[in-house]
C-alpha cells in the first residue's frame, strides 16, 4: 500500500500521485502476431521493459524475498523453492514471509504490491484482454506471481496447461516476462506450439497436470520449443498451451513475473475471490 497525501491508502502507485515513470516499450499487438499467437498458442513480444524499469522489478522482488518490503506479506502467497528438484517437495504455499532468502519458488498474489500493479495494468496487457475477452469484459488477475529458479537449484514443473477446475469459466491467457535471461540451461519455459488446439487434456485434475499416459502421447521431444527470453522481455501464452520447465543448472536465477488474466465475472466453487484491474 502507499500512502497519499490526503492520507488515503492506495493499492497502484498511479492512485497515490507516484510517478514512476514504468512504460511498456510497446503498446498493441499486428494483426499477423495474433495470427501467429492463434496457431501456436504463444507469441514472443520482445522487449517490453526499459533497463530502469526493469531494475526496478529485479530490486523490489529482491526486497520483497529478503523481507525488506513496505507490503503486507499476510495477503502474499510465499513458497520456498524444492530443496532436490522434485515438485512435490516444494515448500508449503500459505500466506507470510517465509524467511530472508532469495530461494523462493513462488510468490502469488502481487497484485497487491504498487509496483507490480502498474506493470500489470500496462496498455498493451489492457488491450490483449481486449482482443481475447471483449473490450467490454472487466478483467480480474487470477494470478500476479513471481516465479523462480534460484541458481543450481529451481523444481521440476511436470507437464500440464493452466487450467483450473473449480472455475465457471477458464482464463484463457498469460503473461510472462522475464527478469533474468531465460535460457535452457536455467530452466525456461518448454512448450509444444499448437497445443492449445487440443483442448483441456485431462479435464480432472485441479490444475491441468498431465498424467504419464498423456505425457507420452502428447510431447515428444521433437515437439518441445524452449522459450528462451532475455531479461525484459515478454511472452503471450494461452493457458491450455502444454508447457514444462526443468531446474537450474547455472549460476544465474531465473527470475520472471507471470500475470494470469481472467474474466474479472469469473466465479470460483471454493469462495476465492479475485482482484479487478483498474482499467
Amino acid at each position: 500500500m502507499i500512502e497519499r497525501k490526503d492520507g488515503a491508502m492506495c493499492l497502484t502507485a498511479k492512485c497515490a500521485g507516484v510517478n514512476t515513470g514504468m512504460k511498456v516499450l510497446r503498446e498493441t499487438i499486428t494483426s499477423e502476431e495474433w495470427g501467429r499467437y492463434d496457431r501456436d498458442g504463444y507469441l514472443n513480444l520482445g522487449r517490453v521493459l526499459a533497463e530502469d524499469d526493469l531494475a526496478m522489478l529485479q530490486e523490489r522482488i529482491d526486497d520483497i524475498m529478503l523481507g525488506k518490503a513496505e507490503i503486507d506479506y499476510d495477503r502474499l502467497l510465499m513458497q520456498l523453492d524444492s530443496p532436490d528438484g522434485k515438485y512435490e517437495n516444494a515448500g508449503q504455499q500459505s500466506r507470510g514471509h517465509k524467511g530472508a532468502t532469495l530461494a523462493y519458488r513462488k510468490i502469488q498474489e502481487l497484485e497487491h504490491d504498487p509496483l507490480f500493479r502498474e506493470y500489470t495494468e500496462a496498455p498493451l496487457f489492457r488491450q490483449i484482454c481486449a482482443r481475447v475477452y471483449g473490450a467490454e469484459t472487466p478483467i480480474a488477475a487470477f494470478r500476479a506471481m513471481f516465479m523462480n529458479k534460484p541458481a543450481r537449484q529451481g523444481t521440476l514443473l511436470p507437464w500440464h496447461q493452466d487450467r483450473w477446475n473449480y472455475l465457471d469459466r477458464d482464463p484463457l491467457i498469460t503473461l510472462w516476462t522475464a527478469l533474468d535471461p531465460a535460457t535452457i540451461a536455467n530452466g525456461c519455459v518448454q512448450i509444444i506450439p499448437g497445443s492449445h488446439k487440443q483442448g483441456v487434456i485431462n479435464p480432472e485434475h485441479t490444475s491441468g497436470f498431465l498424467n504419464e499416459t498423456q505425457v507420452q502421447e502428447h510431447t515428444s521431444p521433437d515437439k518441445i520449443v524452449y522459450l528462451t527470453l532475455e531479461p525484459g522481455e515478454a511472452a503471450l501464452l494461452h493457458n491450455w498451451l502444454l508447457h514444462r520447465s526443468d531446474t537450474n543448472a547455472t549460476d544465474i536465477s531465473r527470475r520472471a513475473f507471470s500475470v494470469c488474466y481472467m474474466d474479472g465475472d469469473t466465479v470460483a466453487s471454493n469462495g476465492e475471490q479475485y482482484t479487478r484491474l483498474l482499467w
